[in-house]
């Protein structure tokens, strides 16, 4: 008789390197979004604690009046639409409109400033001075300068988001290019490649890594630096209504614009770590 041990079916297991259960791969990520919503929950209450403790809304807000707002401030509310004519998201999105065409623009000039101080010695040493002069210039430093040359209108609060994102895109751009792999630009040489070619083919893709960080970085200079653009003419912009309100001690709208702000520049930022895994997957790898 064959015993009950010989005909069991052994239990199904994993293949060694194979995939791992559904509930060990989501169970990390499980765990940030709910350490996150603890951290957030215990922001709030701290929030309202303070408040509580100050007993003054004009020096710290409290959450329900911040939400009050944000409720009042994205409809029309007896016969008073948003702040100063339109909606919170209308503010939101005329500041994040400035926030991409100056990028757009501080980014691109990064760009080529940065190939060019990587590849020609003597630029390099003539304009990296130049460069770093810049970076460390507050924006409102060179606002006042921006409106005589050029009004009140969108042009300079362009300008002063693009050359606040151009020095940490030529500065990374340059550094990733300088350090170039020698062997791989003299094989490619040797193979008959021109200049170009090795920029293209061999410069840049490795130092794309670098170039990425300084993207980042300047997206968030150029945000950071939205409330200083909009503070001359900036409403409609959510850095305009920010300054409007702080005039009249709105302290809810002030925080509401911060959130606001804050919030979406999160998003942003998610949203180009997402670009770097697609356009970079290389990167971290040997």
């Amino acid at each position: 008789m064959t015993s009950p041990t010989s005909t069991a079916v052994p239990p199904t297991a994993v293949p060694e390197g194979g995939p791992a259960p559904a509930t060990r791969r989501w169970r990390p990520a499980t765990r940030r979004v709910v350490v996150r919503a603890l951290a957030g929950v215990a922001l709030l209450g701290l929030w309202q604690l303070a408040a509580v403790a100050a007993a003054n809304p004009s020096f710290i807000p409290s959450p329900g009046a911040v939400w009050e707002q944000l409720l009042r401030l994205s409809t029309t509310h007896d016969g008073i639409r948003g702040y100063s004519g339109s909606l919170l998201l209308e503010h939101l999105g005329i500041s994040l409109r400035r926030i991409l065409i100056g990028s757009a623009i501080g980014v691109a000039g990064g760009l080529v400033a940065g190939v060019v101080l990587g590849t020609v010695p003597w630029i390099r040493v003539v304009a990296e001075p130049v460069v770093t002069f810049v970076r460390a210039l507050p924006p409102l430093a060179y606002f006042s300068l921006l409106i005589i040359w050029f009004g009140i209108d969108e042009t300079p609060k362009l300008w002063l988001l693009a050359i606040a994102a151009l020095p940490p895109v030529a500065v990374a751009t340059a550094a990733a290019v300088h350090g170039a792999p020698t062997d791989l630009v003299e094989a490619a040489r040797a193979l008959g490649a021109s200049r170009r070619d090795v920029i293209r083919d061999v410069v840049l893709p490795h130092a794309l890594p670098e170039i990425f960080t300084g993207v980042r970085l300047a997206v968030g200079i150029a945000y950071s630096s939205v409330v200083a653009a909009e503070t001359v003419n900036g409403v409609p912009g959510i850095g305009g209504m920010v300054r409007d309100a702080q005039r009249y001690l709105q302290t809810d709208v002030v925080a509401l614009g911060l959130l606001a702000i804050g919030l979406s520049g999160l998003l942003i930022d998610g949203l180009l770590r997402v670009a770097e895994k697609r356009l970079i997957p290389w990167r971290g790898r040997s």
